[in-house]
């Protein structure tokens, strides 16, 4: 699956991201925040239980649901 990545900014310098199926916008609900680019047209395995790298947990089934991927909280990477 191909997907932008964006990132913003958290405490104690961590990031979170978002991942959006490839030229699609950002959903509404997701808008309101500060998103960076950081990647377009990342090719990502949507099968993976995990995107390490960002520190996004079944990605697909979130993409499925919401229209795209976060980061978890617990997940905010360095």
């Amino acid at each position: 699956m191909r997907v932008d990545i964006y990132r913003r900014a958290e405490a104690d310098g961590k990031f979170s991201h978002l991942a959006v199926p490839e030229g699609k916008p950002i959903p509404q609900e997701a808008i309101n925040t500060d998103w960076q680019d950081e990647a377009s047209a990342r090719e990502l395995d949507e099968t993976s239980e995990r995107w390490e790298e960002f520190g996004i947990e079944r990605p697909a089934q979130q993409i499925r649901e919401k229209g795209y991927a976060i980061t978890s909280l617990n997940e905010q990477t360095d």
